[in-house]
């Protein structure tokens, strides 16, 4: 067995030992929220259905919770010292998934129906709401004195969060290409807020509430960021070419609905003939059908957008690594840090 394929192996047992560390303080918050919106929680969460049935083995990876309590064994502190933390991250996680599918209309995530869909507009948007200021108050009630440096993180964070939603709305508004269209660079600007602010924000506020010094606290945040443009350039490839069995998504979602992703917009930049054909076939300005959906993405991966979106992931992945060699870092931690990044990019699902 390689070392990339022991620390793939690897990456699994590290995102359960940390669930298992934070679970209980997460299962106590949602606990004393409204009797409606801990039910609409827990099911976002994944915990339980709609008739309040318990779905075991049905929750995230939490990757979040992993990134805060790595951050904080790295600054040389206990998982212990993360927990509020990642108790905060995962919430405003739950809270931003909530309102991008009311936003973006999904109606199925993790192969269940989104909470909209399953509860209405109204109560979804309530139970974001009701999530957002439990993150809130978790963090801002952490023991010790790093709590306000830690609140201000995610103010910092959740502004970020809110304004790559902005630029990911308005990206739906402008021509493919021409005057107006968007860039990669835009996009990746984009994902860097919407994406990889809280991922960076997770593993910062680790450190922070861990009492780490200001570089590793920033350092740690960086990276992050970083490895949030190269999961959302996967989370891009997934949506074109991902299996609907691992995904959760139905085949060609993203390409179905027009959205601007990495892969399409490189593909549009490049100057092949692939690129010109695709850019008609998306002009029509309608949803693309099975067969239209199937052509963009064979055009797409004609043009070279498949393999720049994977190009981008591993840019940002060995920039991710590159922030973790400028501090000091407990090695335990920051070898279970090498593990799990690369494996949140090789997924498939």
């Amino acid at each position: 067995m390689t070392l990339s394929t022991a620390r793939r192996a690897g990456a699994p047992h590290i995102l359960d030992r940390c669930r298992e560390l934070v679970r209980p303080a997460l299962v106590e918050a949602v606990g004393r929220l409204h009797p409606w919106h801990a039910e609409t929680a827990a099911f976002s969460l994944g915990w339980r259905g709609t008739g309040g049935e318990p779905l075991p083995g049905s929750q995230g990876k939490g990757v979040r919770q992993a990134l805060a309590v790595l951050g904080a064994e790295a600054a040389g502190g206990s998982a212990a010292d993360a927990v509020p933390g990642a108790v905060a991250v995962e919430l405003i996680h739950t809270f931003s998934l909530i309102h991008d599918d009311i936003m973006d209309g999904d109606e199925t995530r993790r192969r269940r129906p989104t909470l909209w869909k399953a509860y209405g507009t109204g109560p979804a948007v309530l139970a974001g709401d009701a999530l957002f200021a439990l993150a809130v108050s978790t963090l801002a009630e952490a023991p010790g004195d790093a709590s306000p440096a830690a609140v201000r993180h995610l103010a910092r964070a959740l502004g970020d969060l809110v304004h790559g939603q902005a630029q990911d709305l308005l990206f739906e508004t402008r021509p493919w290409t021409g005057p107006g269209a968007v860039l990669p660079h835009e996009y990746r600007a984009m994902a860097t807020h919407k994406t990889g602010s809280l991922l960076g924000c997770a593993a910062a506020l680790g450190a922070a509430l861990a009492g780490a010094p200001a570089a590793t606290v920033e350092a740690l945040d960086l990276a992050g960021r970083h490895v949030g443009v190269a999961f959302q350039a996967v989370d891009d490839l997934l949506g074109i070419w991902g299996d609907p069995l691992e995904t959760g998504k139905p085949v060609h979602s993203d390409l179905r609905r027009l959205k601007k992703t990495y892969p399409v917009l490189a593909a549009l930049s490049a100057d092949h003939p692939a690129a010109r054909r695709l850019d008609a076939l998306l002009s029509r300005d309608r949803p693309l059908d099975d067969r239209a959906a199937r052509h963009a993405a064979d055009l797409i991966d004609e043009a070279g957008g498949r393999a720049a979106a994977l190009g981008e992931a591993h840019e940002h992945l060995a920039a991710a690594r590159s922030c973790l060699d400028r501090v000091q870092l407990a090695r335990p931690a920051r070898e279970d840090l090498l593990t799990l990044i690369p494996y949140l990019v090789d997924r498939t699902g």
